[in-house]
């Protein structure tokens, strides 16, 4: 294998390892760590690093992080910490680093997988599939693992509305209807099976979000595209048991909380978490209690049954308790401009982005996606990988289907037409 094309497969491999346990994840990231130094090119690599409008917030975020470790206090769980913020960045900056190539290959293998995904779970809810370590959390709900997967699947989800929205005007939308019934297939995996109000809510905000994006500049269309929307999420928030459960669950953990309760109730230990960790920033609002400092302030502020938690289920919080108002900021402009991105650019590719990165800020707000390897290493990969492929001109989106079923799907011209530069 010739050095340039080394990391397409590393590429890949992420994409495919994304369900799988956190070590595989591990073992991706170090792989394609690797692979991008030992691939060659990488004037060019650095080149494209820094065009990227994501290169400044990176920096600030994490120049800010050393200059709070260097100033600020140090704690038994600094390292773990610093070492989480760096992956962080290190992650969006090995998807920035890739070529437009490489991070079709990083797509084509999340796809792969996420198909492959859906259908052991449909035929392990169905007629039975064996249960492995390796698909675990994808079959069955086992902690952060399983609500990483639950994510993924709503990205997958949102995808197939901006897919099936870009064929709806096809004469017979042949390609809308299969789009719109893997939408559904999501949203029953991570309503009954994989049940997670953060994917829920992505991907009810996400859908809505994308359809605004299709038809931003069609206002009539868009208002009656939104009606629909909102009343298909209404009936399905409203008309469904399972989710008026989940969410007046949530609803009366709040209620509980504030009443002064103490469980380990999902909203409830948010509902501390999230107070406490906005006193402490509040406390030291220029650089924070130092990379580390949440944990040992939140045994000291947190009821004591929830004093095993070592973060707060949202990582603006985390990184304010810890580097300040700055560090909060530096963090939330990065997936700002993440979602910028995607919004200004009005195609396909465009639509993905902009919904991927919906995704991330809303699954980064209510739960640990960054902070939490588990969830930071896959969903993050596979957000940024969709926020790469924005910056290229064309219709990269396109190239991932073999040339026969894109002439199937009208999206090139056929073989034998020639087309003049």
């Amino acid at each position: 294998m010739q050095r340039s094309t080394i990391a397409r497969p590393a590429a890949m491999f992420w994409g495919l390892a994304v369900f799988a346990p956190v070590g595989v994840n591990y073992l991706a990231a170090v792989l394609m760590f690797a692979t991008l130094f030992t691939a060659g090119n990488l004037q060019e690599r650095a080149a494209r690093i820094r065009a990227n409008p994501l290169w400044w917030p990176v920096v600030a975020y994490v120049a800010w992080t050393l200059v709070v470790l260097a100033f600020r206090p140090h704690y038994p769980q600094t390292p773990s910490n610093l070492w989480h913020g760096f992956r962080i960045a290190a992650t969006i900056v090995m998807a920035m680093a890739l070529t437009r190539d490489e991070a079709l290959w990083a797509l084509r293998g999340f796809f792969v997988i996420a198909f492959a995904s859906v259908l052991m779970v449909l035929l392990y809810r169905t007629v039975g599939f064996p249960v492995a370590e390796l698909w675990r959390a994808t079959l069955v709900l086992v902690g952060n693992k399983s609500i990483n997967d639950a994510l993924l699947f709503t990205v997958l989800g949102v995808s197939a509305v901006a897919f099936g929205l870009a064929h709806i005007h096809d004469k017979k939308g042949h390609w809308a209807l299969p789009a719109f019934a893997l939408t559904g297939f999501v949203a029953v995996i991570i309503t009954l099976w994989l049940p997670s109000r953060t994917s829920l809510l992505g991907l009810l905000v996400a859908g809505v979000a994308v359809c605004v994006h299709q038809w931003r500049k069609q206002l009539r269309v868009l208002a009656v595209v939104l009606v629909i929307a909102v009343g298909a999420a209404s009936v399905l928030v409203w008309q469904s048991p399972v989710v008026q459960r989940t969410f007046a669950l949530g609803a009366q953990e709040i209620e509980a909380a504030q009443a002064g309760a103490v469980s380990e109730g999902s909203w409830v230990v948010r509902f501390y978490m999230y107070r406490d960790t906005a006193r402490m920033i509040i406390d030291k609002p220029l650089a924070g209690w130092g990379i580390g400092g949440w944990t040992e302030q939140w045994h000291l502020r947190g009821p004591k049954l929830l004093a095993d938690y070592n973060m707060p289920h949202n990582d603006f919080l985390w990184m304010g308790a810890q580097a300040g108002v700055p560090g909060l900021l530096t963090l939330l402009v990065i997936m700002l401009v993440g979602v910028w991105q995607g919004w200004r650019r009005n195609d396909i590719t465009g639509r993905c982005g902009f919904a991927a990165m919906l995704v991330m800020l809303i699954a980064t707000s209510v739960n640990s996606a960054l902070r939490d390897a588990q969830i930071g290493l896959s969903l993050l990969w596979i957000a940024m990988v969709y926020l790469r492929l924005v910056q290229e001109p064309g219709q990269p989106w396109r190239e991932m289907l073999p040339l026969r079923l894109q002439e199937l799907m009208r999206l090139q011209p056929p073989r034998s037409a020639s087309v003049n530069p």
